[in-house]
């Protein structure tokens, strides 16, 4: 039986990585998925037809989330296409290592504005479309949230803020019945870890495997088969956890 059949997800940054991974598992278990982006239109448009050509259904919005337009635009886009939304995931995010010498306020700003302020928006205009029933709420943190590490000053602090909305909101959106959880993935292989500089081989790579007892990084697959737990009914009496999928990295 599929575990997600008639529920509707929005997906934030759901065109490439581990958004991509978790829109192909959601659809295959039988959710209506809207995949948002924000420059990959091609991305988008390919992964639309890659999950509507093996029966399921699709959308893609573009949308910047670090503005409020562009969110509000994305619901509306959602509400006229299926009339609710069950489960949100907070995908989108800005990643950039920098050592503090190098930070400047327009980095700050592109980190917290996605990352932060982005996911806030995502859940506040999300919350109209929303049942009596209720739904779930899926942010993709990062084990940088609770472990940072030297020149991610920026990310690593968004992170961890992540994790603190996660907990608030369960608090306050209990009553709802929004459940509000979040995924901590460790050293995962996606285009914003190499474009960051985590590569094959390299010295970064090396060091995330060192310090995973798993012995490997890991794939959007792997986190996005946390997901469908978490936005399924297996998990109806869990909220306000950060559940960290991450091969067990514990420092660095």
């Amino acid at each position: 039986m599929s575990k997600l059949k008639n529920k509707v997800a929005v997906i934030t940054g759901g065109s490439k990585g581990i958004g991509a991974a978790i829109a192909k598992h959601f659809a295959a278990e039988g959710a209506s998925v809207v995949i948002n982006y924000a420059s990959s239109k091609e991305a988008a448009d390919k992964l639309v037809k890659t999950i509507t050509d093996k029966g399921g259904i699709a959308i893609s919005v573009q949308g910047d989330i670090s503005k409020e337009a562009d969110v509000i635009r994305l619901f509306e886009e959602t509400r006229k296409a299926f009339g609710k939304v069950d489960i949100l995931v907070n995908n989108a995010a800005h990643q950039q290592y920098l050592p503090i010498e190098e930070v400047s306020v327009e980095n700050f700003h592109k980190h917290f504005d996605t990352n932060v302020l982005g996911t806030t928006l995502a859940i506040q205009k999300s919350l109209p479309l929303f049942s009596d029933q209720g739904g779930s709420i899926i942010n993709i943190s990062s084990v940088a949230g609770k472990l940072p590490m030297a020149g991610v000053l920026l990310y690593s602090a968004t992170k961890a803020a992540i994790n603190a909305i996660t907990i608030s909101l369960s608090k306050e959106l209990g009553a709802k019945n929004i459940r509000v959880n979040s995924i901590l993935p460790g050293a995962t292989e996606t285009e914003g870890a190499t474009n960051a500089g985590v590569t094959t081989g390299s010295d970064a790579e090396k060091m995330f495997i060192t310090n995973t007892p798993l012995g490997r990084r890991g794939q959007p697959e792997d986190v996005s088969k946390a997901a469908v737990f978490l936005a399924s009914d297996d998990a109806a009496w869990i909220t306000g956890e950060n559940i960290s999928v991450s091969g067990g990295l514990y420092g660095f």
